[in-house]
């Protein structure tokens, strides 16, 4: 099977490590693949939207599966009482959402859950129970995945259904139990490929997070864009963007001719080498101020493009090149339900560090998910993108992971490159479970990465 040995890093495109490359064809070429990892052990990746290092393996083996990508069946079955229609896809771990929509969108479906990016594939989406906007109605991915293949250490492929120890240590346990190969997924039934959307500004932290409290349970998605350079009484003054997927009736004539039909818009890419410092604080600071201004104070019922509400990055090729080549830092804790002031003092923290990011999105999280790694749990998740070069940006994230720890929160474990090892155990509460079952599955190491040397897990 081609294999390479080549620089990989992560999105953030910080701290690249050098790796074999192997790009298995098949679930034969992906056992072999395993069983000849090597001394360093092999990690899974997929379209490489992890923003740290949990898709790397320095000196070791990186198991490129994007090549199996086929949606092997999707099966439609009348369950409910109310005669109401679910569905199931079957497909490969490396298919990627967007392939997903494509195939789905025009048939009625849409993925249950969708990150702000469409460029990951199911896998990932399962080894890091990714979220969405969508999470205090519908939970993470995981929650709406019947069962998995699941290629183990000793070369076997073991189906894990729901509910079951195995399960609940592979969503969100970053790759580290094993391959994925197969996933079946419960998909959300839509009328249409619109999304009929409402946006408002809030004046501060305290105004937005009490419009999400009293309403946000009105709509299956809600997002805010959170300026973090405002200071003083405009301290976490956002764009607060929420909706549902459009019904039929809510179409214009013409659109109504297609209802269904998914073309994602394309802009330029950006650009291979972008000056460094190009996103500053006065740039930011300017671009902040713009987009505070130009949204609506109120509007409510406009359809967008379901690329254009959900992933507005993915319009730009290459996005993550702007940072320019030092890269960046995504930054995505969650504080839990009673601990707001602790969320105030970190967003007025960020504020007065200046820390230039116009990448800045609060959420208000549902329950927490059965994952023992799983990210969400009820409460706040703040994620911002910082330039990697900031000066002293490693001390303050250091202070804040403190303040975050203190708070009974934690640090996304999918777009972390830096967190201290001592703190993981606090933020989350299932790891020794996690430890053990991986020790008996996996005794000699077989699945290991960057991310789980740094944080021993």
């Amino acid at each position: 099977m081609p294999s390479d040995t080549v620089p990989v890093t992560g999105w953030g495109r910080t701290a690249p490590t050098v790796a074999r490359l192997v790009r298995p064809r098949s679930y034969e070429e992906a056992v072999t693949a395993v069983r000849e990892c090597g001394t360093r052990g092999g990690i899974a990746r997929g379209l490489g939207r992890a923003y740290g290092d949990a898709a790397q393996n320095a000196g070791g083996a990186v198991l490129d599966m994007t090549g199996l990508d086929r949606v092997h069946a999707i099966d439609a079955t009348t369950t409910a009482p109310d005669g109401t229609v679910s569905a199931t896809v079957l497909c490969d771990a490396g298919v990627s959402l967007h392939r997903l929509m494509e195939v789905l969108l025009p048939l009625g479906w849409f993925v249950p859950v969708s990150p702000g990016t469409r460029y990951v594939t199911v896998g990932g989406a399962i080894g890091a129970d990714i979220h969405g906007k969508n999470h205090h109605v519908s939970g993470s991915f995981s929650r709406h995945v019947h069962s998995f293949e699941l290629l183990t250490a000793d070369g076997e492929i073991r189906t894990v259904s729901c509910g079951t120890p195995l399960f609940d240590a592979t969503t969100g346990g970053m790759g580290l139990t094993g391959v994925i190969l197969t996933a079946a997924v419960r998909l959300q039934p839509v009328e249409t490929s619109l999304m009929t959307v409402d946006t408002e500004r809030a004046d501060d932290l305290d105004d937005l997070m009490a419009r999400l409290t009293a309403t946000d349970h009105r709509y299956r998605y809600s997002v805010a864009w959170i300026d973090l350079l405002a200071r003083g009484a405009a301290l976490g003054r956002s764009v607060l963007t929420r909706g549902d997927h459009a019904p039929l009736a809510a179409l214009p004539g013409r659109a109504r001719r297609r209802p269904l039909e998914f073309r994602p818009g394309h802009l330029p890419a950006a650009p291979s080498f972008v000056p460094e410092g190009l996103l500053g604080r006065t740039t930011v600071g300017l671009f902040n101020e713009f987009w505070y201004r130009r949204a609506p104070r109120a509007r409510t019922g406009e359809l967008q493009k379901i690329s254009t509400f959900f992933h507005p990055l993915d319009g730009v090729p290459h996005w993550n090149r702007v940072y320019g080549r030092g890269g960046f830092v995504q930054y995505q804790f969650v504080i839990g339900l009673g601990k707001e002031e602790a969320l105030r003092r970190i967003v007025r923290r960020i504020s007065e560090r200046r820390c230039p990011s116009f990448l800045a999105v609060l959420k208000r999280f549902g329950e927490g998910d059965p994952g023992w790694l799983s990210f969400p749990l009820p409460g706040w998740t703040l994620a911002l993108d910082i330039p990697a070069n900031l000066p002293g940006l490693g001390a303050f994230l250091d202070e804040l992971d403190e303040e975050v720890a203190g708070a009974d929160g934690r640090v996304y474990l999918a777009k972390d490159s830096r967190l201290r090892p001592e703190l993981l155990a606090g933020m989350y509460p299932r790891l020794a479970d996690f430890r053990a079952l991986r020790a008996e599955l996996d005794p000699r190491g077989v699945f290991t990465s960057d991310l789980s040397r740094r944080l021993g897990l």
